[in-house]
């Protein structure tokens, strides 16, 4: 038995702002997840508990199979783990790189920019900003860490993409540090005024990365490995340092993808075959895709169902089909970690449509396919999210 964990981040909405149910997910073209649905089990999966900010950190957590109430430290951290660096007792933020135009949040992303172009920025940034004690760290595209020491994670912040569009005074942090996390801000705002790249994205007529923004912060985490919690061996495949850096925790085997971008642009047939390749040695492998959470935070209708699309047709679909080639039975379960509405361009808490296949079973139980009024149709059940893979397992 081979199990396939599929994450479309944030592809949900919410029903709310559909009164005829016509989500996204309802637009979009997916025979895929419609199949799988329509001979599987649906329901609804809350995946942050209510005290939690729905940040993509809490809800994976929750698919991964852990309660975040008991594991939460923040989602640097988590994003640290991947890039192999060491906290000790030291503080991790998560360090966008964002565009501020007229003191308001434009680009929560500094308009998607190259990784190659940020790291520059971050080795400016260690020129100027970094000491024995504080240290930037080059992630990928816009998503970089700063370690800092503990003194400095005693403050109150808000994530750059629940933000956008609105003046940024009232959401710089507050608490203990606040005067320490702003002055770094503050400064990188003065170093970046004249840099090269930004004068090179200016002239192109793209954002700059006008500073940085510090939030996500939090100490070393402690998980205990999927080995030893299911007694089961898998992968994770995905091009965002977050989800990588839970796997890595987790003692998943980390695959990474060539082209595999976050983004629309991302090589989902790549990852469908570093899937089916990773199966031949491992018995469960969680694919992840980003660039549906990003056409939702760009309020981008068309290009997020677009993504849906081809997560459907271009991924998962050629995940299907090479397993049924083999003949070996699979389960698969399948679920955003939060919405991310169109609506607002930030995450929501609301529970996400969940389906479960079983490829032993051949019967239908259903005809409305895959999306949020789907599942409203068929089922009131809700599940909490950390308990899936136990579903999943069959434990």
């Amino acid at each position: 038995m081979k199990f396939i964990i599929a994450i479309p981040d944030g592809a949900s909405d919410m029903l709310s702002a559909y009164p005829d149910g016509r989500t996204p997910l309802q637009q979009a073209r997916t025979p895929m997840m419609d199949e799988l649905a329509d001979s599987g089990e649906v329901l609804w999966a809350r995946n942050v508990p209510d005290h939690l900010h729905p940040g993509s950190d809490v809800a994976c957590l929750s698919i991964f199979g852990y309660d975040p109430t008991e594991v939460y430290t923040g989602r640097a951290p988590l994003e640290a783990a991947s890039m192999g660096i060491s906290l000790g007792n030291n503080v991790a933020f998560r360090c966008n790189l964002v565009t501020i135009e007229n003191e308001m949040m434009k680009e929560f992303n500094a308009g998607h920019i190259s990784t190659e172009e940020a790291d520059l920025i971050i080795q400016t940034l260690n020129e100027n900003l970094a000491s024995a004690a504080i240290r930037f760290h080059t992630g990928v595209q816009y998503r970089h860490i700063l370690v800092a020491p503990p003194e400095y994670g005693r403050v109150d912040c808000t994530p750059p993409h629940d933000i956008l569009d609105q003046g940024v005074e009232s959401y710089l942090p507050q608490g203990e540090s606040k005067e320490k996390t702003r002055a770094l801000m503050d400064r990188s705002r003065e170093i970046l005024a004249d840099h090269p790249v930004n004068a090179r994205r200016t002239a192109a007529g793209k954002p700059p990365a006008s500073q940085i923004w510090l939030w996500g912060q939090g100490t070393a985490p402690r998980l205990e490995s999927h080995r030893s919690r299911y007694g089961k061996q898998g992968a994770v495949i995905s091009a965002v340092d977050l989800i990588k850096g839970i796997g890595k925790l987790a003692g998943l085997e980390i695959i990474e993808v060539e082209g595999a971008t976050g983004l629309p642009d991302t090589n989902y047939e790549g990852k469908a075959d570093a899937a089916l390749a990773a199966l031949e040695t491992n018995e469960y492998v969680i694919i992840h895709v980003e660039s549906t959470d990003e056409m939702g935070h760009k309020g981008d209708e068309a290009m997020k169902i677009r993504a849906i699309q081809d997560f459907d047709q271009r991924m998962l679909a050629r995940v299907i089909a090479g397993l049924r080639q083999k003949g070996e039975a699979f389960r698969v379960l399948l679920l955003p970690d939060h919405p991310t509405p169109i609506s607002l361009r930030t995450h929501t808490k609301d529970p996400v449509p969940c389906l479960l296949y079983d490829s032993r079973v051949t019967q239908k139980r259903g005809t409305g396919g895959y999306s949020e009024e789907a599942v409203r149709q068929r089922t009131q059940r809700t599940e909490i999210g950390h308990r899936l893979l136990d579903s999943l397992f069959e434990r």
